[in-house]
């Protein structure tokens, strides 16, 4: 049971890991005498690892066991390899060295060594033999400085554009007497006649000025000023009123015209209506320029800015080119999409363009400056940091951790941690990596803050199943713990005082632990409950 689901948690790591781990497996395996499996290892992963000695590969169980035998630790040459032996360590705890052969207190294995070789003075790189460069079909790039010219792309829908609104409203109490559009979506030209009304007071107030008017003596002017006045204060307008005194004649009749040329987006009154100061008559809509607000990703709206020249496109418009420009980036993130709007104002001379039509929008980004530049295939991203492998004189790979920046066109600008004219691995940099895992550089990459001594270890908690007690040490059964980048397994714990356990555990009680990890030894439980048969089945 044990070395059972000990081996299927290897598998799943050698499978994770890449090279280093599943090169080790089949040395763990052919030092168990497991021929049959092992050839059939060997020879499917022929192409890929065709010169393991090249890659500073744990030659696995059987040799540590053989070590132990022939009293050999770190520092002794091995006599069946003829190499130094580094150090050993456990492949799943990359990091951690030990100085002697012995079993992994983290699993239930044990520990494997590492031999030093022509690199061995250098650990901060992985050396592959050109014949396994071939084999895993490694290719490079340079690094280049250029700038990135880009353009953002967006779907977006069609609406009117509201500052060419216009809304015609009654000056005073009247009579809407005669309607020259009948229905809304009428298109109309500009000074087109929109409607008739009848004013009882703008009537009245043109008979007495006319009247005035006709008067003459002294004092008459001062008469007919402030009959002019009483008709600027009834709510004609200049044009109007000076239309009545040209003509000498009393207009009964007001003709409402379009001040712009568009359409009809709202007809509020019918013939024959009253209406009152102030109230609405209808609603004219400019079509000369609409809007366009498309949905683009918060990332590159920050790149972008009022003012960007687009080009747009609509399939009810098909062969037709629109251009525009952003007029602004609304306030406003959707929480769902995480995408910003951009409203964008697209000229429409033959009115092709009406709301709610669906249209692709390709926004113009200002120039950047020049910046190092590498083909994005070749950036690892592992969410806390991104990594590329520079290639080095020799077979030599080197991981070196890099700040990426903006992404355009398969090429990402990298603002620190390259050189101009080095190269980067664009193919098999995840098996480079996993190798450069096993030997430690990550800890390098990644260096503690502080000494492990200092800070207070950071705990964790599992579901798990005890397989076996013995004294002061449970094995449990547990499953994937992604804090830690384990899979599911068996391994080794340390209890807590017995004054803080349940009472009477045995095997096949199923618990809850949170543990901290220890510095060379188990995983110590800190605390630990019984969880009820049935509860969370």
């Amino acid at each position: 049971m044990n070395k059972t689901r000990s081996l299927i948690a290897l598998a799943t790591v050698a499978a994770l890991s890449g090279v280093g781990v599943g090169a080790w497996w089949l040395g763990m395996k052919q030092g168990r005498g497991d021929t049959t499996s092992a050839t059939a290892q060997t020879a499917a992963s022929t192409s890929a690892l065709d010169d393991p000695s090249q890659w500073t590969i744990p030659q696995g169980e059987e040799a540590t066991r053989r070590h132990i035998r022939d009293a050999l630790k770190a520092g002794d040459v091995d006599p069946a390899t003829g190499r130094r032996i580094l150090n050993y360590h456990d492949p799943m705890v990359p990091g951690k060295n030990f100085d002697a052969p012995a079993k992994s207190p983290f699993m239930d294995m044990m520990l494997v060594p590492r031999y030093a070789g022509s690199d061995a003075a250098d650990t901060s790189s992985v050396t592959v033999s050109p014949r396994v460069q071939q084999n895993l079909g490694l290719r490079t790039a340079p690094v280049i400085e250029g700038a990135l010219v880009s353009e953002v792309t967006a779907v977006g829908n069609v609406a009117w554009n509201e500052r060419e609104r216009v809304e015609l409203s009654s000056r005073a109490m009247g009579f809407v007497e005669k309607l020259h559009v009948k229905a809304a979506l009428d298109r109309v030209a500009a000074g087109a006649p929109l409607a008739e009304l009848y004013v009882p007071d703008w009537v009245s107030a043109q008979e007495e000025y006319l009247a005035l008017a006709r008067l003459s003596g002294p004092g008459t002017d001062a008469l007919q000023d402030a009959a002019r006045q009483r008709m600027r204060q009834a709510g004609m307008t200049t044009a109007q009123i000076e239309h009545a005194v040209a003509s000498g004649r009393v207009q009964s009749r007001f003709t409402i015209t379009a001040p712009i040329a568009g359409i009809v987006s709202e007809l509020l009154v019918r013939e024959g209506a009253t209406v009152m100061p102030g109230a609405t008559l209808m609603r004219l809509q400019g079509t000369r320029t609409v809007w366009a607000e498309g949905a683009v990703p918060e990332s590159q709206a920050a790149l972008l800015r009022p003012g960007a020249r687009v080009r747009t496109t609509s399939p009810g418009a098909p062969g037709q080119t629109f251009e525009g420009q952003v007029q602004a980036l609304l306030p406003e993130v959707d929480a769902v999409t995480r995408t910003i709007r951009a409203r964008v104002e697209l000229a429409n001379p033959q009115g092709r363009l009406v709301p709610g039509m669906l249209v692709s929008m390709r926004l113009a980004l200002p120039k950047a400056a020049a910046s190092l530049l590498v083909p994005s295939d070749a950036v690892i991203h592992t969410g806390r940091r991104s990594v590329v492998m520079v290639a080095e004189d020799g077979g030599r790979f080197r991981p070196v951790e890099v700040t990426a920046g903006l992404e355009v066109g398969g090429q990402t600008e990298i603002s620190a941690g390259l050189q101009l004219g080095q190269r980067v691995v664009l193919s098999g940099q995840f098996l480079i990596d996993s190798e450069a895992s096993l030997r430690g550089l990550e800890a390098r990459l990644n260096p503690a803050p502080a000494p492990m001594s200092t800070l207070t270890p950071q705990r964790y908690t599992t579901d798990a199943v005890i397989d076996a007690l013995s004294g002061d040490t449970v094995t449990l059964a547990h499953p994937p713990i992604p804090a830690l980048k384990w899979p599911q397994m068996q391994m080794g714990f340390q209890l807590p005082p017995r004054s803080e356990q349940p009472r009477d555990l045995k095997a096949g009680d199923r618990l809850t632990i949170e543990f901290e990890m220890q510095d060379g030894q188990v995983p110590r439980i800190t605390s630990l409950q019984r969880v009820a048969p049935g509860v969370g089945k």
